[in-house]
């Protein structure tokens, strides 16, 4: 049912995408994940991957400035060939967000296509980093980064984000910090349209 309603959005994204031009306007909702550290490392003595999933859903509240929510959801695997030892890591967040798609005419003339827009986004919430063979961290999480929103229709933008996270509670260490790229995307539509999409999937 979630892949249906998240298809239905992107099949109505795409038959809009000639005739919405305010996408990023008062009223009007975005829906996507950011995805990072995706790999999969085949060797001699093991292989590992990596994934970290953050999906997440806001509202305009005024032109160009969105607020919502997220979850993140990290796993790092890896197997020894010599030992056949698995380890796990995990990574864990949720929280709000806030982002602004800059208006600034100094910046606005750097980007290089009209289908370009520059943005920054700002997260608070709880996070937990637990690797498998180093200090743990579960507290509250604060992160803040620079984006750039590539949009392949009116309504449909692929993303890549570059966010510094830190982390302060407990577990073996007080702090954890990082610096990450996503890559994701975001679907934008008005709320009125997304709304009765979810009305009409839920009713089925």
């Amino acid at each position: 049912m979630k892949k249906t309603r998240l298809l239905t959005l992107v099949t109505v994204a795409l038959l809009l995408g000639s005739t919405v031009k305010a996408q990023i306007q008062k009223g009007n909702i975005m829906v996507g994940a950011d995805l990072t550290n995706i790999n999969f490392i085949f060797q001699k003595e093991g292989n590992a991957f990596n994934l970290n999933l953050s999906p997440k859903v806001g509202w305009f509240i005024k032109d160009g400035l969105a607020i919502g929510a997220y979850v993140d959801f990290g796993l790092a695997t890896t197997k020894d060939k010599t030992t056949d030892v698995k380890t796990s890591s995990t990574n864990y967040g949720i929280g709000g967000f806030a982002r602004y798609f800059v208006e600034d005419k100094n910046v606005r003339k750097l980007e290089f296509s009209k289908r370009v827009r520059f943005f920054a986004e700002g997260n608070v919430g709880f996070a937990g980093k637990n690797p498998a063979s180093a200090a743990s961290t579960n507290g509250f999480n604060i992160g803040i980064g620079p984006g750039i929103s590539y949009f392949i229709t009116p309504n449909i933008g692929l993303e890549g984000l570059l966010k510094y996270d830190l982390t302060v509670g407990g577990g073996n260490s007080t702090t954890a910090s990082q610096l990450s790229l996503g890559i994701g995307f975001q679907i934008y539509l008005p709320s009125a349209k997304a709304k009765q999409i979810y009305k009409e999937e839920r009713g089925k």
